[in-house]
């Protein structure tokens, strides 16, 4: 019998003891530094609950929420890129969390909503988008400062430059949407052309770019101000700057539907939007504009840090999400088909046009040589789709079909398939018209 009341007894303190705290996944894009950040401060707030983080692009990060059955996924989804949370948005895989949310974030940064007006996603930081370069190579190379997006299309940028793509990064997604955005579709299009043509490498992952500025192995590159910003405070030999077309938008976090462990899960979210959360952004290794006000963070503001409200007022670009969520595949797969995966071809239109200019001098301006060399330059410099298609809700759908639907596969690798060839075209006749401009 005393076995069986001391069995009952722990039974009972079991059934009326608190629940076990259990682990809360995040999936996320940001770097380790941030991460690690968070993952010691929240456990050390919250004994009992494991902050377990899930590193993948932000691309991936989508495929992977969307392929996980519901009752099985992580619980929150964090992220640069609100286009990215409207795609998640649009296929019900977030849920509303109003009671993590902190009532002293504004409303809007600029006229930029910080929360999701649908509620199904927060602003948790600001960022902008700009240029980072390296002080001590522009300085060796005799470049000049970058200050816009226009000065890194010289000639003199060619090969100095590092890039990644869109469907590696979701803040290059972004960073090329607002130049689509500020620029309009044909002339920005034009812009990333050149500036890709100018670019050495396209680097795996976004990290790729800043790291590589860091280390002197390219002079400049298009990042989000975060990169740019913790390697300047961490005192690397590096300089960031936002364009005149720049967006300062939040960076998002939010309740994934279907996840294992949701009010855990809220309570991750509710301390990154806390001031103890808000303040660990301005550490020197993370780098990164709170949402919060700056009077809510007094004392904590490092001296000369950027102030988004400042930046937003000053930007040429209002971002469009809802823009950028219904093109967002179809921006994808075209900067990959006619840059990514063309790069040594474009670089190769792209230097042969530099070439024949250089050596034609004043002749480039009047007769053959300059309509071979105008020819040369739309043939590598233009969109292979026009801004009538790019907006056609019709096309646009093919990209957001499910693509394991076999007819929807066909068709988009079908037509992937015409841009690159159309592109590996374009490219080798620009070469060649360039070259026969320069023989004049």
């Amino acid at each position: 019998m005393p076995l069986m009341r001391t069995v009952l007894a722990s039974a009972l303190l079991a059934a009326c003891a608190p629940v076990l705290a259990g682990t809360v996944t995040v999936i996320t894009s940001f770097p380790k530094d941030l991460t690690q950040a968070y993952k010691s401060a929240f456990e050390k707030a919250n004994p009992g609950i494991t902050l377990e983080i899930l590193n993948k692009n932000t691309v991936s990060g989508i495929a992977y929420v969307r392929e996980t059955p519901a009752g099985q996924r992580p619980e929150v989804f964090w992220a640069s890129a609100p286009d990215a949370f409207e795609v998640l948005g649009r296929e019900k895989l977030l849920s509303p969390a109003p009671d993590a949310a902190n009532a002293e974030v504004p409303d809007k940064i600029g006229s930029y909503p910080i929360n999701d007006p649908g509620g199904l996603y927060m602003g948790q930081a600001l960022a902008g988008y700009g240029i980072m370069y390296n002080t001590r190579y522009i300085k060796a190379h005799k470049l000049t400062p970058p200050v816009e997006w226009k000065d890194l299309l010289a000639p003199q940028w060619f090969g100095h430059l590092g890039m990644t793509a869109p469907s590696r990064s979701g803040t290059m997604h972004l960073t090329v949407e607002t130049i689509l955005q500020g620029e309009g579709w044909a002339d920005g299009w034009q812009t990333l052309l050149r500036m890709s043509g100018n670019a050495s490498q396209m680097t795996e992952r976004s990290f790729g770019v800043p790291d590589g500025v860091n280390n002197g192995q390219f002079g400049a590159g298009p990042v989000i101000d975060f990169f740019g910003l913790s390697s300047k405070y961490s005192k690397f030999p590096v300089e960031f700057v936002y364009p005149s077309e720049t967006s300062v938008v939040p960076a998002n976090i939010a309740l994934i539907a279907g996840a294992k462990n949701t009010e855990e899960g809220k309570k991750f979210i509710a301390f990154t939007l806390s001031k103890a959360g808000q303040e660990l952004l301005l550490e020197p290794k993370i780098s990164r504009l709170p949402v919060l006000p700056y009077k809510d963070l007094a004392g904590k503001i490092p001296q000369g840090y950027p102030d988004p409200a400042e930046i937003a007022q000053r930007s040429k670009v209002h971002f469009d999400a809802d823009l950028s969520q219904t093109r967002y595949y179809v921006v994808q797969a075209l900067f990959d088909q006619t840059i990514t995966f063309r790069l040594s071809d474009l670089q190769a239109a792209t230097k042969a046009i530099y070439e024949a200019e250089q050596k034609l001098g004043d002749k480039a301006k009047t007769g053959q040589a300059a309509e071979l060399l105008d020819q040369a330059r739309k043939l590598a410099w233009s969109p292979l789709i026009d801004p009538k298609t790019a907006a056609d809700p019709e096309f646009l759908k093919v990209f957001t079909r499910d693509k394991k639907d076999a007819s929807t596969n066909k068709q988009i690798t079908q037509l992937e398939g015409e841009w690159s060839g159309k592109a590996k075209a374009n490219y080798e006749q620009a070469v060649k018209l360039a070259r026969q401009a320069a023989a004049l």
